[in-house]
C-alpha cells in the first residue's frame, strides 16, 4: 500500500494539533472519570447488600453514558477525514500522487482508530483502581475492552463513510450521528419487541447494549466478532469506492 505511513502520520498529527481534538479527549476523560466516581460510591455505599453486579460490569454493561460518550464521540472524530479534503481541494492533490486508494482509506481510518483507543487507554488505570480494592476478573476485564474497541471500530468506520459522501463536515457528523442513533435505537428494540419473533432477533443481533453485557461478563460471542467486523469492512469498501470514483472522475 503506497504512501500509507505519510498520510497515517499526517492525519494523526492533524487531529492533535486542532483544539477540538483536546476539548473531546478532556470532555470524554472528564465524563468517564465521574461515571466510574459514581459506580464505585455507589458500590462502596451498597457494600452490605449482595449483588451478582460488579462494578466492572456496571461500567460497561449497565449504564448508558458509555454509549452516550461513545454517540457523541465517533461523529466529531471523523466529520473531517475526507469531507474537509473535499471542501479545501486537497482531496485532488492527494489522489494525483502515487498513493493506492486502499492507502489513502486505510490511513485515515487507522490514524483515528489509533486516537480512539488512545483516549480510552488512561481509563485503564481504573482496572487498577479496582484490582487494590478488591478482586477484578482479568478475563472479563479484557473483554470488555476488546468490545469497546469492536464498537468504535464499526462506528468510526461508518463515520468515515458519511464523511466520504459529503463535502460539508457538519452534514458528516450529522450524518454519522443518525446512523449510529438509529443502530442503537434498534439494538434498543430488543426489550420492546415480542421474544422469539424475527424483529426481536434482528434487534438482539444490532443491540449495542446487549452486547456490551456480553463482553462486560467476558463472553466473547463469535457473532458479535463477525457482526462488527462486517460493520467495519462494509463501509471500508464503500469508501474506496467512492474515493476510486474522485479518483477518476
Amino acid at each position: 500500500m503506497r504512501g500509507f505511513w505519510p498520510i497515517y502520520k499526517r492525519e494523526l498529527f492533524a487531529f492533535f494539533v486542532t483544539p477540538l481534538a483536546w476539548v473531546l479527549i478532556t470532555v470524554f476523560l472528564l465524563v468517564q472519570g465521574m461515571h466510574f466516581f459514581l459506580l464505585v460510591d455507589h458500590f462502596a455505599s451498597q457494600a452490605q447488600v449482595t449483588s451478582d453486579q460488579t462494578p466492572l460490569q456496571a461500567f460497561f454493561g449497565n449504564t448508558v453514558l458509555l454509549y452516550l460518550v461513545i454517540f457523541l464521540l465517533v461523529p466529531p472524530m471523523t466529520m473531517r477525514l475526507f469531507a474537509e479534503e473535499r471542501r479545501s481541494g486537497t482531496i485532488e492533490t492527494l489522489l494525483t500522487t502515487p498513493v493506492s486508494t486502499v492507502a489513502v482509506v486505510l490511513s485515515k481510518y487507522l490514524a483515528v482508530l489509533t486516537t480512539y483507543l488512545a483516549m480510552w487507554a488512561p481509563t485503564l488505570l481504573y482496572l487498577v483502581i479496582l484490582k487494590r480494592t478488591g478482586d477484578l476478573d482479568w478475563r472479563a476485564a479484557m473483554a470488555s475492552y476488546l468490545g469497546v474497541a469492536l464498537v468504535g471500530a464499526g462506528y468510526l468506520s461508518l463515520g468515515l463513510l458519511m464523511s466520504a459522501l459529503t463535502k460539508s463536515q457538519f452534514l458528516a457528523l450529522v450524518l454519522t450521528a443518525l446512523v449510529v442513533l438509529v443502530l442503537f435505537i434498534l439494538g434498543i428494540g430488543e426489550f420492546v419487541t415480542r421474544e422469539g419473533s424475527l424483529m426481536h432477533a434482528v434487534c438482539a443481533h444490532v443491540s449495542i447494549w446487549a452486547h456490551m453485557n456480553d463482553f462486560a461478563n467476558g463472553v466473547v460471542d463469535s457473532r458479535r466478532l463477525v457482526f462488527y467486523g462486517t460493520l467495519v469492512v462494509l463501509p471500508l469498501f464503500l469508501t474506496t469506492r467512492a474515493v476510486d470514483a474522485w479518483r477518476w472522475g
